[in-house]
């Protein structure tokens, strides 16, 4: 019989399995996000926690996830992570205000063309987290992570509940490499060949007419990292995407840019700066002085986290190793 401060929750071998996880991996999410203890009981589990509210909402997970067992379902990480979002949703903000966590917004993302938006990583889960916690909130590492594609996620959810009243997209204007030379047209299209991923991942959560409406209106403004200078972006979600190429001045100009009532994700991968002097990055200076600062969140993707194709993990990997045998040559 459980203790005061344990709930017990039956499962069979499959629902046993399934809350454990490999290497126990599956249960320490489970613990990290609740904030409990899940011990190992003949018949299932035992939640241990002083907190009847963390408890509750462990055991509606381990439920959720003992549902999909005994269905025959296989429960992978990214089904795990799913329900992590939700359960912590149901805990409700009063709940989650006694233990200093905030509510996710992972339930409340949009549902895109390809179906419902949901984190397939832990470090996703994370970084949706971060979004609703955060005023400011950088999401690093390689590309195929999602850390753009949840951005403007979150952003089109805040923007069609009205939580805020524009969405504000920016970049630096820097060819990978190449020299495109000048672009003809307005400042829209000649700023859209450089936001086509974001363009890319609205279409696919608003729909394209509805992103063309809200463009038209005003409410999805894209601009180059230059055309934010003097401004003061107030109830909007700005994105500041490829920030690995914006200079530390142009770094500190666009974050200060942050005005009553906006929040702003800032992406990049600090492995892909095509900028002259590499040293100057922005990106990288900033999480160097801000990581500690209050209201700022940091998340860091690794190769484990790529999303996109099962080649582009393995190529990041590739790429990881070999910029780790050129440090120690340059070390020897």
């Amino acid at each position: 019989m459980a203790g005061k401060h344990k709930t017990f929750v039956p499962l069979s071998p499959a629902a046993l399995d399934a809350v454990l996880g490999p290497r126990d991996r599956h249960r320490a999410l489970l613990e990290n996000t609740f904030r409990v203890l899940i011990g190992l009981v003949e018949g299932g589990v035992e939640i241990d926690s002083s907190s009847s509210r963390d408890r509750a909402a462990a055991e509606q997970a381990i439920r959720a996830l003992a549902v999909k067992a005994d269905a025959g379902q296989t429960v992978t990480e990214p089904v795990l992570v799913a329900i992590l979002g939700a359960g912590a949703v149901a805990m409700g903000p009063a709940a989650l205000k006694d233990t200093g966590r905030s509510v996710p917004d992972s339930a409340a993302l949009p549902v895109g063309r390809r179906g419902v938006i949901a984190p397939k990583t832990a470090a996703q889960a994370r970084y949706l987290e971060m979004l609703g916690r955060c005023e400011l909130t950088f999401g690093v590492g390689p590309a195929g992570t999602g850390k753009t594609f949840l951005a403007a996620a979150y952003g089109a959810s805040l923007l069609r509940r009205g939580q805020v009243d524009r969405l504000v997209i920016t970049r630096p204007a820097v060819e990978a490499g190449e020299k495109l030379g000048f672009l003809p047209g307005d400042l829209n299209e000649k700023v859209d060949p450089y936001l086509a991923p974001i363009w890319e991942a609205l279409n696919d959560i608003l729909g394209v007419e509805d992103v063309r409406r809200r463009r038209d209106k005003g409410e999805i403004e894209a601009a180059p990292i230059a055309f934010m200078r003097g401004r003061t972006l107030a109830h909007a979600f700005i994105i500041v995407d490829e920030a690995q190429n914006t200079s530390r001045l142009q770094m500190k100009m666009v974050l200060t840019r942050l005005g009553e009532g906006a929040r702003m994700a800032v992406t990049g991968d600090p492995s892909q700066i095509d900028i002259l002097n590499p040293r100057d990055s922005g990106l990288s200076h900033a999480l160097r002085i801000l990581e500690e600062v209050e209201g700022v969140g940091v998340q860091r993707f690794q190769a484990g986290d790529v999303v996109r194709h099962a080649m582009v993990e393995r190529i990041v990997r590739a790429y990881d190793a070999d910029a780790a045998r050129g440090r120690g040559e340059d070390a020897a």
